[in-house]
């Protein structure tokens, strides 16, 4: 009898060095039965078949666990299996609902969230699906032949052998499930009786029964998360692969979050405008994932990203003695504010007045908040206020904002000053000896170009659109652009709804539109990110901090290099900064 040569396979490993491809890891979830793990062979050989790494994931509650295993996962699959329990939904059971399944219900409701957050690509199947719309806001039926008002629903459960198709779905067009299929219409298994009901604001519907009945959600948000209500693993076990594209599908945007990963793991990742001390007064929680806020610790660590400038936001008003007194002395408690928040949250954060400190705390694994003063009105009258906001730690400084002020006219002002007055004029050059960059976001035009001859350094503009995408006077025209790169400086697109589509509802899509076509007119040495959060900043796809990776993703999509993104993720507005503290 031939006995089996583990040796000899040990031997065949290591033939070659290092042997292997590194491939994305997928987690599966597994069933619970009896007291045991298990999970249907037929999931992981289809990962497996499709270029990744399957590895199970037990039903367990344990936070620590469950953090790090997502922190090594590049995507995920929400296996089948028991009804969800009502409870976590909050409604009360009927009579028509099968065996639940409570030992994976908690554990996977959090696993969807806690994925979501952190863009991890996601696949759900039958019972996924219905996962997948419970814990992103949406709701399902506890039993669709009870709950639906079809009468002639089809028979979802069905007594077929799993690997043969029961009834046909029909995609809806420009979804995931047709680009991966290139059909509008497909033939599917069926063995359930619970579905989506409705989608949520995180999902839509990507394909439907002739009942009605939901057979597949997606992201609405341009993320890789895609639910189906079938079981795609069952078909390979006949030798059909019909349903293969699905797990491809998957393994394609694991490779690319790994990608993703890897790359914001190199770089440094900088958001050059947030208005988050806006809310202090509201006593947020920096350290825990706030509701109120798009910028707190948790989502910039789910986000990866590295430094953030906080603004100290001022209101134009009055500008007599006492009003520009009071708005000194806020400019100086916000910013202080600031200080305040950083020492509370010491381990994990500090303030980085240079690029060398954003770098040194990036190897130490903290992140970096750099201070900043949106409107100029900061200072007053007193020219000895750049000076001392310098010294406090202020990298930039926005000359103006939605109102003329003693330094500049605005784009929303009355043109007092026909662009920048003789006192904004020594403004500026103060600004250039002691080290502040000069930012023109909400400048009129002339101030701007004003402004570009003052500075004998580059000057940015912290989170400012295209104008000929957008005819919005806080955008700037194409010329403004090429003038701005002839003189060295950047302009950060922003995330900010308004100033990216005139008609409001913009998404990711549209932001990428702004920064490729300012990209074309000033060169990728000139661009950059200022979304704006906090300071209603935040559009569908990078609504929050978290969803900066989507960004990235994008950018790669779009065939953007590595050293191209680093150079738009900071790198740009870091040689700026460099040039201020070294002039």
């Amino acid at each position: 009898m031939a006995q089996f040569n583990w040796k000899k396979t040990y031997d065949d490993f290591h033939q070659s060095f290092p042997g292997y491809k590194k491939q994305p890891l997928i987690g599966l979830t597994g069933n619970y039965r009896e007291g045991d793990c298990t999970l249907a062979d037929t999931y992981y050989s289809s990962v497996l078949r499709a270029g990744g790494t399957p590895v199970v994931l037990p039903p367990v509650e344990d936070k620590d666990a469950l953090l790090s295993v997502l922190d090594s996962l590049d995507g995920i699959i929400f296996t089948g299996g028991g009804d969800l329990n009502p409870l976590y939904v909050n409604e009360e059971p009927i009579k028509e609902l099968h065996s639940i399944n409570a030992k994976r219900d908690l554990q996977e409701l959090l696993l969807v969230r806690l994925a979501f957050d952190r863009q991890i690509p996601i696949l759900g199947i039958c019972r996924g699906i219905q996962l997948l719309a419970a814990a992103l806001d949406g709701s399902i039926y506890q039993d669709i032949y009870s709950q639906t008002k079809s009468s002639t629903l089809l028979k979802h459960s069905q007594e077929l052998e799993r690997g043969y198709a029961s009834h046909l779905v029909q995609i809806e067009p420009d979804s995931i499930l047709s680009g991966i299929f290139q059909t509008e219409v497909l033939a599917v298994n069926s063995f359930h009786h619970q579905a989506v009901k409705e989608a949520g604001p995180h999902l839509k519907i990507a394909a439907t029964a002739s009942d009605g009945v939901i057979e597949a959600v997606e992201s609405s948000e341009h993320k890789a998360i895609l639910g189906v209500q079938w079981h795609p693993e069952c078909f390979s076990a006949i030798g059909d692969d019909s349903m293969m594209p699905l797990f491809h599908w998957l393994i394609k945007e694991a490779k690319l979050f790994q990608e993703i990963k890897n790359l914001h793991k190199e770089i440094i990742t900088l958001d050059s405008h947030c208005d988050t001390p806006m809310f202090f007064d509201q006593k947020i929680q920096f350290n825990q994932r706030d509701p109120r806020i798009l910028v707190d610790l948790h989502k910039m660590t789910e986000g990866y990203l590295d430094a953030t400038c906080m603004v100290a936001y001022l209101e134009q008003k009055e500008r007599t003695p006492e009003a520009l007194e009071a708005a000194t002395a806020k400019a100086t408690r916000i910013l202080n504010e600031i200080e305040e928040m950083v020492s509370i949250n010491c381990t994990a954060i500090d303030i980085a007045k240079t690029p060398k400190d954003i770098s040194q705390l990036k190897v130490q694994g903290k992140k970096a908040i750099i201070m900043g003063i949106e409107n100029g009105y900061a200072i007053g009258k007193d020219i000895h206020n750049v000076e001392i906001f310098r010294n406090k730690g202020v990298a930039y400084m926005t000359l103006c904002h939605n109102g003329d002020n003693d330094i500049c006219d605005s784009h929303k002002g009355n043109q007092e000053h026909g662009g920048v007055s003789v006192f904004g004029e020594q403004v500026i050059q103060e600004m250039n000896r002691v080290g502040m960059m000069v930012d023109l976001s909400h400048a009129h035009e002339r101030s701007f170009y004003d402004a570009l001859e003052i500075s004998h350094l580059p000057i940015i503009c912290s989170h400012s659109s295209a104008k000929a995408l957008c005819n919005h006077t806080r955008n700037l025209t194409d010329d403004q652009m090429k003038a701005l790169a002839r003189k060295g400086g950047v302009a950060q697109v922003t995330l900010y709804n308004g100033f990216l589509k005139e008609t409001g509802n913009a998404c990711i899509l549209d932001a990428i539109e702004h920064l490729n076509h300012m990209v074309n007119i000033m060169g990728i040495e000139h661009v950059g990110i200022g979304t704006d959060f906090d300071g209603d900043g935040g559009i569908i796809g990078c609504s929050n901090a978290s969803e900066l990776l989507q960004f990235t993703r994008r950018l790669l999509l779009e065939r953007y290099s590595k050293e191209d993104i680093q150079k738009i993720w900071g790198g740009n507005f870091l040689r700026i900064m460099s040039m201020y503290q070294n002039q």
